[in-house]
């Protein structure tokens, strides 16, 4: 078993009387596709922010690669190795699909943030850029501005930033809302090509259940900021706690 790359210990925080996260432990290994699960307003998107620094947390630990970070902005905490799609990631709508990658690739080397004077001299970004669109499937947009794309291809763009930072830790907050039936399952893909790395940890806030019994290895349940369950996909989905949670049933005994 590896050890993990991702710990919350007893991570919590409180919005005034309301405990959004409650004393949330857990862990995540490398090689494993964990989804978040749990009713409107159970706290997920919270636990999420707390973990990429969106939000402080009131008591608890984070750590990544047995580095504590709970006290680290985002950006500190991108550059250690966490990335999160569709919030973290800011796309230039004036450039193009190529020149976005490229400076992340660029960032994330620290050679320098200049938009409009990058020397193309530096081929090897170019080229990493190239193999992370080709990666995604975008190759035949590369030179397409960003603010033409689909929603769906941005969104596969976005996926392609997050790829191009090369982290450990890859999440994503319900990839596919606003996605169209067609658009939906390339993102579902690439998900499942990351997740095909043994190196990597995948987190997944997402309420289809179909796509849940796709994708995860394991299963975590929130209710009121608390952690209820914890297991196998088969074992979780059938437990009480997940059939009263989407069934609409009282959760009170748990």
């Amino acid at each position: 078993m590896p050890s993990p790359s991702l710990v919350t210990r007893d991570l919590t925080v409180r919005f005034g009387g309301h405990v959004a996260v409650d004393q949330v432990s857990c862990a995540f290994t490398p090689g494993e596709l964990t989804a978040i699960v749990g009713p409107n307003g159970a706290g997920k998107t919270t636990y999420f922010n707390l973990i990429s620094g969106q939000i402080r947390a009131t008591s608890g630990r984070v750590e990544l690669m047995g580095r504590d970070i709970t006290r680290l902005p985002v950006a500190a905490r991108t550059e250690a190795g966490l990335g999160r799609a569709f919030q973290l990631t800011n796309l230039f709508p004036r450039l193009t699909v190529l020149e976005n990658v490229r400076l992340v690739v660029q960032a994330r080397e620290r050679r320098g943030f200049n938009l409009w004077t990058m020397a193309m001299g530096h081929r090897d970004l170019i080229a990493e850029a190239q193999a992370v669109l080709e990666r995604v499937r975008l190759t035949h947009l590369a030179d397409q501005t960003v603010s033409a794309l689909s929603h769906g291809d941005q969104r596969k763009l976005e996926v392609a930033a997050m790829i191009a930072l090369k982290p450990r830790v890859f999440m994503f907050d319900e990839p596919t809302a606003g996605m169209s039936v067609e658009e939906a399952p390339v993102i579902l893909d690439l998900i499942a090509m990351i997740k095909s790395d043994p190196e990597a940890t995948v987190l997944l806030v997402e309420h289809k259940m179909d796509v849940i019994r796709s994708l995860a290895d394991r299963i975590i349940v929130l209710h009121n900021g608390a952690l209820v369950a914890d297991g196998k996909p088969a074992e979780v989905m059938a437990s009480d706690v997940v059939q009263e949670a989407y069934l609409g049933k009282e959760l009170s005994d748990v």
